[in-house]
């Protein structure tokens, strides 16, 4: 059998081609979830908001990785860099958070869906005892707890976990795993926002406590325009928020940790990418509105199949850009 550690690890996430890089990758064997107290309190206040997902059954599975997966005796988690990209649009119009853009204009979820497989099937080939678990955030674990009991980064004020090198526009995924490996775990990454204010500030509908380093979804955009489906007010000061039309970057844009503005790489976009610039970038509100209007559910899920935008639909879009007038 060969050997199965870190390096033979990292040559082959380094060997591979990835939709988005992988910036960093970290290992963990503690079961225990360290901010499991502050996601009940969360929920206690109603700051989960419509997220009404979070606060069902599901809730206690949180608490513990043996809740969701039985068997687990470690994680490997990595984090998916999506900072670099095509350039999309100018910041004077329509916005689409970049996660939704750059991992080739599909949805996350599926592409790293694929990629964890990827890399848990690797490990079977060195440990054909291994078995895996994949953990998105689309399951019952608080993936940013993980992160940060691997080592990877820390609790900004924004709730954002934050990498000292990285910042935060990455996405965590995570391969759950029955048995302990060979691999030296980090310390935990310390607090380092100090007295900065940056997200806080930045943020048009006051979504961020900053000094509970939560977000009050009911007030966030990023929930307003990607988790409501259907018709609803929009948060207090959506107006002054820009154009975003799906998702928000705004108190990531405006952090230090993330650096100047990102400089996007020319490169080709997929069919995806130009599906989604041709129809929502670069052009007017009111032309974007009009031309949704013309179509039914049905063909707006056919068009953006497999897009992160499937998920708000036709509806919940057309909410988004109508809030603006």
């Amino acid at each position: 059998m060969d050997i199965l550690n870190p390096a033979t690890l990292q040559s082959f996430l380094a060997e591979h081609v990835w939709p988005v890089p992988i910036c960093d990758w970290g290992y963990v064997e503690d079961d225990q979830v360290l901010s499991f107290k502050n996601f009940l309190s969360w929920l206690e206040r109603g700051d989960h908001g419509p997220l009404s997902y979070l606060s069902d059954h599901r809730a206690k599975l949180r608490e513990k990785l043996t809740h969701y997966y039985p068997d687990f005796k470690a994680g490997l988690v990595f984090l998916f860099d999506y900072s670099h990209g095509p350039d999309f649009a100018t910041a004077s119009g329509p916005q689409i958070a970049r996660y939704a853009l750059n991992f080739q204009g599909a949805d996350y979820h599926l592409v790293l869906k694929d990629v964890l497989n990827r890399i848990g099937n690797f490990l079977q080939t060195r440990c054909p005892s291994l078995q895996f678990a994949l953990s998105l955030d689309i399951h019952p674990v608080l993936e940013r707890d993980l992160a940060h009991r691997a080592g990877l980064g820390w609790f900004g004020k924004n709730s954002m976990l934050i990498h000292r090198q990285k910042g935060s526009r990455f996405i965590i995924a995570s391969l759950l795993l029955n048995q302990r490996l060979d691999f030296p775990q980090r310390t935990i990454e310390a607090d380092h926002c100090g007295t900065c204010r940056a997200c806080i500030d930045a943020c048009p509908t006051q979504a961020i406590d900053g000094d509970r380093r939560t977000v009050k979804a009911q007030h966030c955009i990023s929930t307003y325009t990607i988790e409501l489906f259907k018709d609803a007010p929009a948060p207090h000061g959506y107006k002054n928020a820009g154009q975003w039309i799906f998702g928000c970057d705004i108190c990531q844009d405006v952090c230090p940790w993330n650096g100047r503005e990102i400089v996007a790489e020319q490169l080709l976009l997929t069919p995806l990418q130009e599906e989604i610039k041709a129809f929502f970038l670069n052009r007017p509100l009111r032309e974007i509105i009009s031309e949704l209007e013309g179509l039914s559910n049905k063909a707006f899920e056919r068009k953006f199949k497999g897009t992160a935008l499937e998920r708000t639909g036709r509806v919940g879009i057309l909410k988004n850009l109508k809030a603006y007038f």
